[in-house]
């Protein structure tokens, strides 16, 4: 039973990202997709704004949330479910030209996506007025995995609930 699930699971995967292929692919994605997807290497956009809050005596607090947020997303993300999951991505099993520089790492879950909705969410929750400028850049860094071919979808979903996750265990523990 399992099997067959993961076979579905794998055919979908798959085709989104033929979908995403064929009728997105085009020279200005292919120019703004790696750009938005170096926003959230490392979380820098998201270190950025924590800084930002930091150097702003009023949300240091919050900028210290942040910050704790992407430690805690990326132990459990990149230093824990990655290594214990394993997924080759999609790139692997493909002989194309990539706009990018193919991650080192395993691909389940989507370390970008976990990060960006993590911080997405804890800054929401302090600028509620935001939030959707928010969700908006980490959907836009969790798309460009797919486009890029370096995450397969349900990486960037299962990155999204979890970071999610994430920041609600962040916010029960600071609270």
């Amino acid at each position: 039973m399992y099997l067959i699930i993961s076979k579905k699971i794998n055919s979908l995967d798959n085709y989104i990202l033929y979908i995403i292929r064929k009728y997105l692919k085009n020279r200005y994605l292919d120019i703004l997709m790696p750009f938005t997807t170096r926003m959230g290497n490392l979380g820098l956009i998201w270190i950025i704004m924590a800084v930002i809050l930091i150097l702003d005596k009023p949300y240091r607090a919050i900028g210290g949330s942040v910050i704790l947020t992407l430690i805690v997303a990326a132990a459990l993300g990149e230093g824990l479910v990655k290594h214990i999951v394993r997924r080759v991505r999609p790139c692997k099993y493909k002989n194309n030209n990539l706009l990018i520089t193919m991650p080192i790492t395993y691909s389940f879950p989507s370390g970008h996506a976990l990060s960006s909705f993590a911080v997405a969410e804890v800054l929401s929750m302090s600028f509620s007025q935001y939030k959707f400028i928010f969700m908006g850049i980490a959907f836009l860094i969790a798309f460009s995995r797919l486009y890029l071919d370096v995450h397969y979808p349900t990486d960037v979903i299962a990155g999204i609930i979890i970071g999610i996750l994430c920041s609600k265990f962040i916010f029960i523990i600071l609270k």
